[in-house]
């Protein structure tokens, strides 16, 4: 994907607005992997992958694994930001 360099994107207000969204579609702080799978819609092997991931950032629960939304989000934000951007 190619940027224009005068295209500013302010990452924190991004992350904000995306963590306001879904705290309040889900009424949740934590998302487990049944939220996970109705937000990204994987399939629930690949969720129980991704909780297990040492780079995905859970956090334990006695026996279940959680990941609160502001570092899903902020996850999912510096994965897709591995742009290519020309400065022809």
């Amino acid at each position: 994907m190619e940027l224009n360099t005068n295209t500013k994107i302010d990452i924190n207000s991004l992350i904000q607005n995306e963590v306001e969204r879904i705290s309040t579609k889900y009424n949740k702080d934590f998302l487990d992997c049944e939220d996970l799978i109705k937000i990204t819609g994987l399939g629930r092997d690949n969720i129980r992958n991704l909780l297990r991931s040492k780079t995905f950032p859970t956090t334990k629960v006695g026996k279940r694994q959680v990941v609160s939304v502001l570092n899903f989000v902020t996850w999912q934000t510096t994965q897709n930001t591995n742009l290519e951007v020309n400065n022809d």
